[in-house]
């Protein structure tokens, strides 16, 4: 495979020191193998990974999250995370949002979202808040999560992840088996959340959805980066090719 496709705005990049620093990140033995990925995301942007399945994304949002073992570096505000143990990250300020959801179905829906609060970190984010993200889940506060629908088990997922007051909330095909009217109004329900300033390294199916969200963006190829750069100054056909591996030896 030829050299990944760049922008000049493409990471690593001048300026200052990342929030997560991630390179030579590699991890074997799991469905969707990555190589040698870098990448960076910055405090207060929205960085997303694209590729199709099976590219690896999932992969490196768990090696990140200290879920799958990796080698390489990745580096938490100047920490290195490679001896932090995975539930030991949410107390640096990394929450994940899984994929498929994972809610606990035998606790309420409000039991779920306090298990988010159990890090103990202070920040906006509170019951409150949640339920005025997501009225819904107010109403079904005292449902078995089990016994809700996917996209209110979505809505779960997120306010748990949000109630642990991240520095970074790292999403993983938040759209997952949804209806497109339903990623829809998810998307934006979350609007005010990508507005606010937040940090999020996110991976979604809806390219063009994702790409309108991200201030930059890493395409990923049979578990390697082949694209990378701003979504304003990348071209159609790049994106394509780097998606798909056509017109890349």
């Amino acid at each position: 495979m030829s050299e990944p496709l760049t922008t000049g705005a493409s990471a690593p990049t001048a300026g200052p020191r990342p929030a997560l620093e991630v390179r030579g990140l590699t991890v074997r033995n799991v469905p969707s193998p990555i190589v040698d990925v870098d990448l960076d995301v910055h405090t207060g942007e929205t960085v997303a990974l694209i590729g199709a399945n099976g590219a690896g994304k999932s992969t490196v949002l768990r090696a990140i999250g200290g879920l799958v073992e990796a080698e390489g570096v990745v580096v938490w505000h100047g920490t290195d995370l490679r001896p932090v143990p995975g539930h030991e990250r949410a107390a640096l300020g990394i929450a994940m949002v899984p994929e498929g959801r994972r809610v606990f179905a035998s606790l309420t829906v409000e039991e779920n979202l306090r298990m988010g609060a159990g890090v103990g970190r202070r920040g906006p984010w509170d019951l409150d808040a949640v339920y005025e993200l997501f009225p819904l889940l107010e109403r079904a506060r005292r449902r078995r999560a089990g016994a809700m629908s996917a996209a209110e088990q979505q809505a779960i997922a997120v306010g748990r992840a949000l109630m642990a007051n991240p520095d970074l909330l790292v999403m993983d095909e938040v759209s997952l088996g949804l209806a497109p009217v339903v990623v829809a109004q998810l998307y934006d329900t979350l609007a005010p959340v990508f507005a606010s300033g937040a940090t999020i390294l996110l991976v979604g199916q809806d390219v063009g959805r994702v790409l309108d969200l991200a201030d930059r963006v890493y395409c990923l190829l049979e578990g390697r980066v082949s694209l990378a750069g701003r979504p304003i100054e990348l071209g159609r056909d790049d994106i394509r090719a780097a998606y798909f591996g056509t017109g890349v030896s």
